[in-house]
């Protein structure tokens, strides 16, 4: 299916779209470099509690496993709205087998 028949089809409802969280999550982590972006935050959270500032600290830990966790349910939406905007997105996400679709036989 082309990517105009993927979007004609979804907005007006034929299609059962599937997009697989683990893949998803990983490829949204991954283009946003989320590891590299965490595990600094991760290690300022850690010296601020050694240091003296626990509260501070914790409170930034959590804030940063939050972002993470956000991040990860969010990235199904972001792969479909991204699927329907950019066909060339699709075509990737459809060959690594994130994205899947069926046709409703309604």
């Amino acid at each position: 299916m082309t990517h105009a028949e993927f979007v004609a089809a979804h907005r007006e409802g034929k299609l059962s779209v599937h997009v697989d969280p683990k893949a998803a999550a990983r490829l949204v982590s991954s283009r946003m470099m989320l590891p590299l972006i965490l595990l600094p935050v991760f290690g300022i959270a850690v010296g601020l509690a050694l240091t003296g500032y626990l509260i501070i600290g914790i409170l930034l830990f959590i804030a940063a496993l939050a972002f993470r966790y956000f991040v990860r349910a969010s990235s199904r939406g972001f792969i479909l709205t991204r699927s329907i905007e950019d066909p060339v997105f699709y075509e990737q996400a459809v060959a690594a087998g994130i994205l899947s679709y069926s046709r409703d036989s309604s």
